[in-house]
């Protein structure tokens, strides 16, 4: 009689009603939606994906690398093909030998693998390389011809493929390893962290949207000349910086300057000043491109380019817009003085005098201190002292005085 109570309810269809109703449950679970939010890693994420260039996403174990180029491939409406990079051979990527009719004539073919057919197939897709990090040092070798060339075996990626990778660093991966040197040179390299708000927002079912940044063509050939005029403009005075070989081996696993960096980076900034993008989306590349010091350098760099010409403001004190950053500010005032040292007229030293009292104004009135003293110091004996001058006395004295206390009290301790 037990057995066939048992048999009787094995066969019941409310079971297999229950794992249906488990199953809608699960659907309602994974069913989020998208909103327009900033976020600057993802901005940098799908720039660098515009760019045609290979990222890769460091980041520690569960914080949402794999979901966030999930979400990226649906946004775009791009098919992803993911590849654990460290459960497979180099022949994966490489190709496998195929013995055709006559390899005396013909030759032995690289087949590919199945993954990279479909790509080829559909014309376009979103290539996810997942795990990079625990990859053996000779899958990595075989990776390096997919990820500059876009060649696996006899096949060729479809200019439509974009490829993203992630990694964990290697104290907290599964038997890692660091990145060899031709390989992450490949990549820009993007920190992705957690933002507090973006995830407890996505897990009530609403996560930032990504899109493609949207390009402005009328400022393609201005944003090449820009980008151009940049880094060149950079490697010009810093010629040491063209290439950068790390003497560690953690950051050679990691983004360094090489020629091949520098024209990634140049892409990279193109493409940011065709979007407007933000001066942090931009720092996020070139630093996840060419490494934190030179890329600092390029930020750097670029600011001055932006600073307006100092015979502007002697021509006309009134005229264009003094930055608002106060380090910007100041390298203004400083050209322009520097531009009366260098051809001292009497109409030109006027000019500096109401382009600092403008300064003070409109800014903070210690930035005007230095130029102010070492503009004084230029005056001839025949150029009468402008009435401008005397609304700037007290700001100077009061700033030298706080000054002057400042190092009293330092004295003291």
């Amino acid at each position: 009689m037990p057995t066939r109570t048992l048999y009787a309810t094995a066969n019941v269809p409310a079971e297999t009603s229950q794992l249906d109703i488990a199953g809608d449950l699960l659907t309602l679970l994974r069913h989020t939606t998208t909103e327009p939010r900033p976020d600057t890693q993802l901005e940098a994420l799908t720039l660098a994906v515009a760019a045609d260039l290979p990222v890769l996403l460091w980041g520690e174990p569960g914080i949402g690398k794999t979901a966030a180029l999930t979400q990226l491939a649906a946004a775009l409406d791009l098919p992803l093909t993911t590849v654990i990079a460290s459960v497979h051979e180099p022949s994966d990527f490489s190709g496998l030998p195929v013995v055709g009719d006559d390899p005396a004539e013909q030759g032995i073919p690289m087949a590919p693998p199945d993954w990279a057919v479909r790509l080829v197939r559909a014309g376009r897709g979103l290539l996810f390389l997942d795990e990079l990090s625990t990859a053996p040092p000779a899958v990595q070798a075989a990776l390096l011809r997919l990820v500059l060339e876009r060649r696996i075996g006899a096949l060729r990626l479809p200019p439509g493929v974009r490829i993203v990778a992630a990694a964990n660093p290697r104290s907290s991966a599964a038997d890692g390893w660091e990145l060899s040197p031709p390989l992450a040179n490949r990549f820009v390299h993007l920190q992705w962290t957690h933002d507090h708000e973006v995830v407890v927002r996505g897990l009530g079912g609403t996560w930032p949207r990504a899109t493609l940044p949207r390009l402005d063509p009328e400022k393609l050939p201005q944003a090449v000349d820009y980008a151009r005029r940049a880094v060149c403009g950079l490697l010009t005075g810093r010629p040491k910086l063209v290439h950068q070989l790390p003497s560690s081996e953690t950051r050679r696993g990691g983004a360094w300057p090489s020629p091949r960096s520098w024209e990634m980076a140049m892409s990279l900034t193109a493409f940011a000043s065709a979007a407007g993008s933000s001066r942090e989306v931009l720092s996020l590349l070139v630093r996840g491109t060419v490494g934190d010091g030179p890329g600092l350098e390029l930020l750097a760099w670029v600011d001055r380019m932006d600073l307006p010409d100092p015979e502007l403001f002697l021509a006309d004190p009134t005229a264009g817009e003094l930055p608002e950053r106060g380090d910007l500010r100041q390298a203004v005032l400083d050209g322009v003085v520097a531009a009366v040292r260098n051809r001292p007229e009497r109409t030109r030293w006027d000019a500096a005098w109401a382009l600092l009292v403008r300064a003070l104004e409109t800014g903070a009135p210690d930035l005007v201190v230095v130029p102010a003293t070492t503009l004084a110091a230029l005056r001839r004996d025949d150029w009468d002292v402008p009435a401008s001058i005397e609304r700037l006395a007290g700001a100077i004295s009061l700033s030298q005085r706080a000054d002057r206390a400042a190092t009293a009290a330092k004295a003291r301790r």
